[in-house]
């Protein structure tokens, strides 16, 4: 494991630097999510709590602007969740982006679904990195704010808009998650393992951009539409 880099992108995200991802050692991913469960643990030791898993580049759209040709996962934690509806000031370069999150019910089922938007600020100057340095940095995970429910039936072919300042910045639906943020959901089970048991009842699982991510800067508004329903908005 590159030693230190874990610390190093914790203290990079409480103390609001950036890190060249250029000057990193190459690494497999494999050791880039051991670089991950060690940054989570270092965010546990502080207090936080494990509330979920977000799944990165399920999209097309996400592949392509962030060139990255394969999913990847990282943990949510209570400390990412937007219940006031303000961007926190303390991410560096954050950017949002429209998502579907499933809810586990007891049997570690889908339970609910709910619209909702992404917050992500990766540590790595300009959002250049690889995949595997994406994943030591939790896929970028930094915030997340949860909408209305949305019925099951038809997930993959609602229209999503993304919005910024009054104007449309993205458009896509439900399928641009693996053809369904069901089937997203699957492959992070998938992936896990049946041993695994990262995922808990009432856990969220966010399925995965569904347009590309947005930059926003202070005094922005973000907000996301699911076909008739209103979805979260977030003020920067």
């Amino acid at each position: 494991m590159p030693h230190g880099l874990a610390a190093a992108i914790d203290t990079a995200h409480r103390e609001g630097w950036l890190l060249d991802a250029s000057a990193q050692v190459a690494f497999d991913l494999e050791t880039a999510y051991a670089v991950q469960r060690e940054l989570t643990a270092l965010r546990l030791a502080r207090g936080a709590r494990r509330i979920g898993t977000k799944l990165g580049y399920t999209s097309q759209a996400m592949r392509e602007q962030m060139r990255i040709d394969e999913p990847n996962h990282g943990p949510l934690l209570d400390s990412m969740l937007i219940t006031d509806g303000r961007i926190p000031a303390t991410l560096v370069q954050p950017r949002v982006e429209p998502e579907i999150a499933v809810v586990l019910g007891p049997d570690r089922r889908p339970a609910a679904v709910h619209a909702a938007l992404e917050v992500v600020d990766s540590v790595w100057c300009d959002y250049r990195f690889t995949l595997e340095l994406n994943t030591a940095d939790g896929s970028s995970a930094a915030g997340v704010a949860l909408g209305p429910p949305l019925p099951f039936d038809g997930l993959d072919a609602v229209p999503v808009r993304l919005v910024r300042n009054g104007a449309t910045v993205g458009v896509g639906t439900g399928a641009a998650a693996m053809g369904h943020p069901l089937r997203a959901l699957e492959w992070l089970v998938a992936t896990l393992g049946e041993d695994d048991d990262t995922l808990q009842p009432g856990d969220v699982v966010m399925t995965g951009g569904l347009t590309a991510a947005v930059p926003v800067e202070p005094g922005d508004m973000v907000e996301a539409v699911f076909g008739t329903v209103d979805g979260p908005r977030l003020l920067r």
